[in-house]
């Protein structure tokens, strides 16, 4: 399975749990596709490739469905993620209460000045240097990385050394593991912001060129 089919699962998956907390006992491709912004087939695809049945007329069976997906994405067991580099943006990490709605458990969290740390919750924080067999004494196959650019690379590494498999990393970083054996998804949000004003700059190029083209075929 790529990335980008386990990220559609994913939002699969949050959609139909909704639709059975409403009372519903079917879905339809078409209402997947819809909710997500891709079309039917494209859903029937990656359902079918995961070998979920479906009905042309009686749609997918929301049980099952999630039943499925549990599996396939794992959640039938619980998720240990760990995080690494506890400032503003890794506390608010570990103070989201949507990641553990998931089932997902952020076990512990690791930084240079665990002393001067302002989250104030239950999960505990060790020191950097601890980080290494933190995760081999407890099989940690998935970390969360919030830490400055110039010490990025290095601690990932120390990851990649140690045996992490999966990585959300939102240092301004860009990483990537050259073997293959680690996944990572890299967050920008500086970049990713950007390009939210370049296609709103476009479109409203696009708009204004539209505007025109009506107006003068309107003076034809």
């Amino acid at each position: 399975m790529n990335k980008e089919t386990s990220v559609r699962l994913s939002k699969y998956r949050r959609i139909i749990q909704k639709l059975k907390i409403m009372g519903m006992e079917k879905v339809f491709s078409n209402n997947l596709g819809d909710a997500i912004g891709v079309a039917p087939a494209l859903v029937r695809k990656d359902l079918s490739s995961l070998k979920i049945p479906g009905h042309k007329r009686g749609g997918y069976n929301i049980d099952e469905l999630i039943s499925e997906m549990d599996t396939i994405l794992g959640k039938n067991r619980q998720m240990d993620v760990i995080v690494v580099g506890c400032g503003k943006l890794g506390s608010a990490i570990m103070g989201h209460r949507g990641i553990y709605d998931e089932g997902i458990k952020i076990v512990a969290g690791f930084d240079n000045r665990p002393d001067h740390v302002a989250y104030k919750g239950n999960i505990p924080i060790y020191h950097i240097n601890k980080m290494e067999d933190f995760i081999r004494d407890n099989n940690i196959k998935i970390a969360v990385m919030a830490v400055p650019k110039f010490v990025a690379a290095d601690i990932f590494r120390i990851m990649l050394d140690c045996g992490i498999q999966g990585l959300l990393n939102f240092s301004p970083a860009e990483l990537k593991d050259i073997n293959g054996k680690c996944l990572v998804n890299n967050v920008n949000i500086a970049i990713m912001l950007e390009n939210l004003f370049f296609y709103l700059k476009n479109q409203q190029e696009l708009d204004s060129s539209a505007r025109l083209i009506e107006e003068n075929n309107m003076l034809m």
